[in-house]
Protein backbone atom coordinates (compact mmCIF):
# COMPACT_ATOMS: atom_id res chain seq x y z
CA UNK A 1 0.00 0.00 0.00
CA UNK A 2 2.68 2.63 0.50
CA UNK A 3 4.30 1.90 -2.96
CA UNK A 4 0.96 2.34 -4.15
CA UNK A 5 -0.02 5.21 -2.31
CA UNK A 6 3.29 7.26 -2.48
CA UNK A 7 5.26 8.64 -0.03
CA UNK A 8 3.01 10.68 2.70
CA UNK A 9 0.11 9.66 0.16
CA UNK A 10 1.25 11.49 -2.31
CA UNK A 11 -0.25 9.27 -5.21
CA UNK A 12 -3.33 9.23 -3.23
CA UNK A 13 -3.93 12.86 -2.96
CA UNK A 14 -2.81 13.71 -7.11
CA UNK A 15 -5.89 10.58 -7.49
CA UNK A 16 -8.31 12.78 -5.52
CA UNK A 17 -7.86 15.76 -6.91
CA UNK A 18 -8.27 14.09 -10.58
CA UNK A 19 -11.34 12.93 -10.03
CA UNK A 20 -14.87 13.48 -8.50
CA UNK A 21 -15.23 11.11 -5.96
CA UNK A 22 -13.67 10.17 -2.38
CA UNK A 23 -11.11 7.48 -2.11
CA UNK A 24 -10.75 6.09 1.59
CA UNK A 25 -8.05 4.17 2.61
CA UNK A 26 -7.76 1.85 5.85
CA UNK A 27 -5.19 -0.52 6.17
CA UNK A 28 -5.27 -2.38 3.09
CA UNK A 29 -8.77 -1.54 2.11
CA UNK A 30 -9.99 0.93 -0.64
CA UNK A 31 -13.24 2.06 -0.29
CA UNK A 32 -14.61 4.48 -3.20
CA UNK A 33 -17.75 6.72 -3.31
CA UNK A 34 -19.07 9.07 -6.06
CA UNK A 35 -20.76 8.41 -9.63
CA UNK A 36 -20.52 5.41 -11.47
CA UNK A 37 -18.03 6.71 -14.13
CA UNK A 38 -15.49 8.08 -11.91
CA UNK A 39 -15.58 5.03 -9.75
CA UNK A 40 -14.88 2.48 -12.39
CA UNK A 41 -11.94 4.76 -13.72
CA UNK A 42 -10.52 4.63 -9.87
CA UNK A 43 -11.02 1.18 -10.09
CA UNK A 44 -9.21 0.98 -13.57
CA UNK A 45 -6.16 3.21 -12.48
CA UNK A 46 -5.92 0.99 -9.52
CA UNK A 47 -5.55 -2.18 -11.47
CA UNK A 48 -3.10 -0.39 -14.17
CA UNK A 49 -1.23 0.54 -11.33
CA UNK A 50 -0.86 -2.72 -8.59
CA UNK A 51 0.24 -4.53 -12.68
CA UNK A 52 3.25 -1.59 -12.72
CA UNK A 53 3.89 -2.77 -9.37
CA UNK A 54 4.13 -6.20 -10.14
CA UNK A 55 6.73 -5.81 -12.76
CA UNK A 56 9.41 -4.40 -10.82
CA UNK A 57 8.89 -0.94 -12.02
CA UNK A 58 8.05 2.27 -8.92
CA UNK A 59 5.67 3.97 -9.11
CA UNK A 60 6.21 7.83 -9.83
CA UNK A 61 4.00 10.87 -9.67
CA UNK A 62 4.82 11.07 -12.95
CA UNK A 63 3.44 8.14 -14.05
CA UNK A 64 0.25 8.09 -12.05
CA UNK A 65 -0.82 11.48 -13.72
CA UNK A 66 0.69 10.04 -17.22
CA UNK A 67 -2.02 6.59 -16.38
CA UNK A 68 -4.76 8.96 -14.84
CA UNK A 69 -4.38 10.99 -18.85
CA UNK A 70 -4.62 7.80 -20.51
CA UNK A 71 -7.58 6.69 -18.99
CA UNK A 72 -9.66 9.73 -19.61
CA UNK A 73 -8.65 9.65 -23.31
CA UNK A 74 -10.45 6.15 -23.52
CA UNK A 75 -7.78 4.64 -25.57
CA UNK A 76 -7.95 0.78 -25.81
CA UNK A 77 -3.98 0.76 -24.46
CA UNK A 78 -3.54 -0.08 -21.27
CA UNK A 79 -1.53 2.79 -19.10
CA UNK A 80 0.39 -0.02 -17.84
CA UNK A 81 1.54 -1.85 -21.05
CA UNK A 82 2.26 1.67 -22.51
CA UNK A 83 4.47 2.44 -19.44
CA UNK A 84 6.59 -0.90 -19.14
CA UNK A 85 7.40 -1.04 -22.47
CA UNK A 86 11.50 -1.54 -22.39
CA UNK A 87 13.34 -0.26 -25.37
CA UNK A 88 16.51 -0.14 -23.60
CA UNK A 89 18.28 -0.50 -20.62
CA UNK A 90 21.87 1.12 -20.05
CA UNK A 91 24.21 1.99 -17.08
CA UNK A 92 21.27 1.21 -14.83
CA UNK A 93 18.41 2.75 -16.23
CA UNK A 94 15.78 2.13 -18.30
CA UNK A 95 14.59 3.93 -21.16
CA UNK A 96 10.74 3.53 -22.08
CA UNK A 97 7.88 5.71 -24.09
CA UNK A 98 5.96 7.87 -21.12
CA UNK A 99 2.95 8.44 -23.22
CA UNK A 100 0.45 6.97 -25.63
CA UNK A 101 2.01 8.58 -28.78
CA UNK A 102 5.41 7.87 -27.53
CA UNK A 103 4.22 4.19 -27.81
CA UNK A 104 2.87 4.14 -30.99
CA UNK A 105 5.54 5.83 -32.59
CA UNK A 106 8.11 3.28 -31.08
CA UNK A 107 5.95 0.56 -32.37
CA UNK A 108 5.26 2.20 -36.15
CA UNK A 109 9.68 1.86 -35.89
CA UNK A 110 9.02 -1.76 -35.50
CA UNK A 111 6.87 -1.61 -38.28
CA UNK A 112 7.55 0.56 -41.09
CA UNK A 113 11.00 1.52 -42.77
CA UNK A 114 10.78 4.80 -42.92
CA UNK A 115 8.88 6.89 -39.70
CA UNK A 116 8.51 10.42 -39.32
CA UNK A 117 7.79 12.00 -35.61
CA UNK A 118 6.91 15.32 -36.44
CA UNK A 119 5.84 17.61 -32.62
CA UNK A 120 7.37 20.26 -30.47
CA UNK A 121 10.31 20.18 -28.15
CA UNK A 122 10.35 17.77 -25.35
CA UNK A 123 8.44 14.80 -27.00
CA UNK A 124 11.07 12.52 -26.95
CA UNK A 125 11.35 12.37 -30.93
CA UNK A 126 15.25 12.29 -31.72
CA UNK A 127 15.78 10.54 -28.03
CA UNK A 128 13.28 7.49 -28.85
CA UNK A 129 14.71 7.10 -31.98
CA UNK A 130 18.29 7.24 -30.81
CA UNK A 131 17.51 4.44 -28.23
CA UNK A 132 15.86 2.16 -30.65
CA UNK A 133 19.28 2.76 -33.19
CA UNK A 134 20.82 1.30 -30.25
CA UNK A 135 18.78 -1.43 -29.40
CA UNK A 136 19.04 -2.29 -33.50
CA UNK A 137 22.87 -2.20 -33.24
CA UNK A 138 22.58 -4.69 -29.99
CA UNK A 139 20.68 -6.83 -31.02
CA UNK A 140 22.30 -7.08 -34.59
CA UNK A 141 19.28 -5.66 -36.66
CA UNK A 142 21.87 -3.10 -37.92
CA UNK A 143 25.34 -3.35 -38.64
CA UNK A 144 25.65 0.54 -37.84
CA UNK A 145 23.98 3.67 -36.58
CA UNK A 146 23.81 7.15 -38.65
CA UNK A 147 22.95 10.24 -37.03
CA UNK A 148 22.44 13.34 -39.35
CA UNK A 149 20.80 17.46 -39.08
CA UNK A 150 21.13 20.08 -41.46
CA UNK A 151 23.51 22.65 -39.91
CA UNK A 152 21.38 25.65 -41.10
CA UNK A 153 23.43 28.25 -40.55
CA UNK A 154 26.54 26.30 -42.38
CA UNK A 155 27.23 29.96 -44.63
CA UNK A 156 27.87 33.07 -42.92
CA UNK A 157 27.60 32.93 -39.46
CA UNK A 158 30.04 29.17 -39.23
CA UNK A 159 32.68 30.91 -40.79
CA UNK A 160 33.44 33.13 -38.15
CA UNK A 161 33.55 30.06 -35.65
CA UNK A 162 37.29 29.39 -34.99
CA UNK A 163 38.53 25.95 -35.85
CA UNK A 164 38.58 23.11 -38.88
CA UNK A 165 35.06 22.21 -40.55
CA UNK A 166 34.36 19.87 -37.86
CA UNK A 167 34.61 21.74 -34.99
CA UNK A 168 32.67 24.26 -36.75
CA UNK A 169 30.12 21.76 -37.24
CA UNK A 170 30.41 20.11 -33.58
CA UNK A 171 28.24 22.37 -32.10
CA UNK A 172 24.66 21.41 -34.47
CA UNK A 173 25.85 18.26 -33.75
CA UNK A 174 26.12 18.24 -29.68
CA UNK A 175 22.58 17.50 -28.96
CA UNK A 176 22.65 13.64 -30.46
CA UNK A 177 26.29 13.15 -28.64
CA UNK A 178 24.56 13.94 -25.89
CA UNK A 179 21.90 11.26 -26.06
CA UNK A 180 24.23 8.94 -27.27
CA UNK A 181 26.06 9.50 -23.92
CA UNK A 182 23.19 8.78 -22.11
CA UNK A 183 22.52 5.29 -23.95
CA UNK A 184 25.89 3.65 -24.36
CA UNK A 185 29.03 3.74 -22.30
CA UNK A 186 31.13 6.82 -22.82
CA UNK A 187 34.35 5.19 -23.34
CA UNK A 188 33.50 3.29 -25.82
CA UNK A 189 31.53 5.89 -28.29
CA UNK A 190 34.98 6.98 -29.46
CA UNK A 191 35.88 3.57 -30.40
CA UNK A 192 32.56 3.27 -32.39
CA UNK A 193 33.05 6.73 -33.44
CA UNK A 194 36.59 5.59 -35.13
CA UNK A 195 35.53 2.21 -36.41
CA UNK A 196 32.34 3.72 -38.42
CA UNK A 197 29.98 1.59 -36.42
CA UNK A 198 28.35 5.29 -35.05
CA UNK A 199 28.72 8.18 -37.64
CA UNK A 200 27.66 11.71 -36.79
CA UNK A 201 27.63 13.88 -39.78
CA UNK A 202 25.66 16.96 -40.86
CA UNK A 203 23.34 15.87 -43.96
CA UNK A 204 25.39 17.63 -46.74
CA UNK A 205 27.73 14.74 -46.18
CA UNK A 206 25.22 12.41 -47.15
CA UNK A 207 24.90 12.73 -50.64
CA UNK A 208 26.31 10.31 -53.22
CA UNK A 209 25.85 7.57 -50.50
CA UNK A 210 23.46 4.33 -50.22
CA UNK A 211 23.04 3.47 -46.93
CA UNK A 212 22.76 -0.32 -46.24
CA UNK A 213 22.02 -2.53 -42.99
CA UNK A 214 22.29 1.08 -40.94
CA UNK A 215 19.19 2.71 -38.86
CA UNK A 216 19.34 5.88 -40.11
CA UNK A 217 18.58 9.24 -37.92
CA UNK A 218 17.57 12.64 -40.01
CA UNK A 219 17.21 15.62 -36.94
CA UNK A 220 15.59 18.66 -37.15
CA UNK A 221 14.56 17.81 -40.23
CA UNK A 222 12.35 20.73 -40.69
CA UNK A 223 15.42 22.86 -41.28
CA UNK A 224 16.25 20.61 -44.70
CA UNK A 225 15.12 22.30 -48.06
CA UNK A 226 12.77 20.10 -50.24
CA UNK A 227 15.77 19.00 -52.20
CA UNK A 228 17.79 18.08 -49.15
CA UNK A 229 14.97 15.72 -47.82
CA UNK A 230 14.74 14.28 -51.13
CA UNK A 231 18.75 13.49 -51.09
CA UNK A 232 18.21 12.26 -47.92
CA UNK A 233 15.33 9.50 -48.17
CA UNK A 234 16.87 8.34 -51.27
CA UNK A 235 20.11 7.06 -49.83
CA UNK A 236 18.22 4.18 -48.27
CA UNK A 237 19.84 1.07 -48.97
CA UNK A 238 19.01 -2.75 -48.56
CA UNK A 239 18.33 -3.67 -44.81
CA UNK A 240 17.77 -0.38 -43.16
CA UNK A 241 15.51 1.62 -41.44
CA UNK A 242 15.13 5.93 -41.25
CA UNK A 243 13.59 7.90 -38.52
CA UNK A 244 13.10 11.82 -39.68
CA UNK A 245 12.16 13.84 -36.60
CA UNK A 246 11.20 17.86 -36.42
CA UNK A 247 9.06 20.44 -35.21
CA UNK A 248 7.11 22.15 -37.83
CA UNK A 249 6.46 25.18 -35.52
CA UNK A 250 10.32 26.05 -35.32
CA UNK A 251 11.65 26.30 -38.38
CA UNK A 252 15.19 28.21 -38.53
CA UNK A 253 15.31 28.33 -42.71
CA UNK A 254 15.21 32.32 -44.41
CA UNK A 255 11.68 33.45 -44.86
CA UNK A 256 9.86 32.18 -47.95
CA UNK A 257 11.63 29.68 -48.01
CA UNK A 258 9.81 26.08 -48.23
CA UNK A 259 10.97 23.36 -45.35
CA UNK A 260 11.46 19.88 -47.12
CA UNK A 261 9.58 18.50 -44.02
CA UNK A 262 6.38 20.29 -45.15
CA UNK A 263 6.80 19.40 -48.33
CA UNK A 264 7.25 15.34 -47.69
CA UNK A 265 3.61 15.30 -45.78
CA UNK A 266 2.10 16.09 -49.09
CA UNK A 267 4.10 13.86 -51.40
CA UNK A 268 4.36 10.86 -49.40
CA UNK A 269 1.46 10.59 -46.92
CA UNK A 270 -0.13 7.81 -48.73
CA UNK A 271 3.03 5.71 -49.48
CA UNK A 272 3.11 2.19 -47.87
CA UNK A 273 5.84 1.41 -45.37
CA UNK A 274 6.09 4.90 -44.06
CA UNK A 275 4.69 6.26 -41.69
CA UNK A 276 3.75 9.68 -39.79
CA UNK A 277 3.85 10.02 -36.16
CA UNK A 278 2.61 12.89 -34.71
CA UNK A 279 3.57 13.86 -31.19
CA UNK A 280 1.83 17.10 -29.30
CA UNK A 281 2.24 19.24 -26.06
CA UNK A 282 0.66 16.38 -23.77
CA UNK A 283 3.50 13.86 -24.42
CA UNK A 284 6.21 15.96 -23.29
CA UNK A 285 8.43 14.56 -21.11
CA UNK A 286 11.25 17.14 -19.88
CA UNK A 287 10.45 18.96 -16.64
CA UNK A 288 6.56 18.92 -16.28
CA UNK A 289 6.29 23.10 -17.06
CA UNK A 290 8.05 22.65 -20.95
CA UNK A 291 4.56 21.49 -21.72
CA UNK A 292 2.78 24.11 -20.31
CA UNK A 293 5.06 26.39 -21.90
CA UNK A 294 4.80 24.60 -25.11
CA UNK A 295 0.98 24.68 -24.87
CA UNK A 296 0.67 28.48 -23.53
CA UNK A 297 2.83 29.48 -27.07
CA UNK A 298 0.66 27.54 -29.11
CA UNK A 299 -2.19 29.40 -27.69
CA UNK A 300 -0.52 32.35 -27.83
CA UNK A 301 0.23 32.55 -31.56
CA UNK A 302 -3.51 30.95 -32.30
CA UNK A 303 -4.83 34.49 -30.61
CA UNK A 304 -1.97 36.17 -32.52
CA UNK A 305 -3.24 34.75 -35.67
CA UNK A 306 -6.29 36.93 -35.44
CA UNK A 307 -6.79 40.40 -36.47
CA UNK A 308 -5.90 42.72 -33.89
CA UNK A 309 -7.86 46.30 -33.47
CA UNK A 310 -5.59 48.37 -31.15
CA UNK A 311 -7.90 50.33 -28.00
CA UNK A 312 -8.30 53.73 -28.73
CA UNK A 313 -6.73 54.76 -25.94
CA UNK A 314 -3.29 53.80 -27.62
CA UNK A 315 -3.83 55.42 -30.95
CA UNK A 316 -1.76 58.81 -31.65
CA UNK A 317 -3.98 61.75 -30.22
CA UNK A 318 -4.45 62.65 -33.77
CA UNK A 319 -6.23 59.73 -34.26
CA UNK A 320 -9.18 59.95 -31.15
Amino acid sequence: MVALLGPQDEFLMIIEQAFEASVHVRGNEVTLSGSPAEVHLIERLFDELVTMLRTGQGLTSETVERSIGMLRSETTERPAEVLTTNILSSRGRTIRPKSLNQKRYVDAIDKHTVVFSIGPAGTGKTYLAMAKAVQALQEKEANRIILTRPAVEAGERLGFLPGTLSEKIDPYLRPLYDALHDMIDPDSIPRLLTAGTIEVAPLAYMRGRTLNDAFIILDEAQNTSPEQMKMFLTRLGFGSKMVVTGDITQIDRPAGADSGLNVVRDILTDVSDIHFSWLTSHDVVRHKLVGSIVAAYDAYEAADRRPHVAPASHLPRSQH
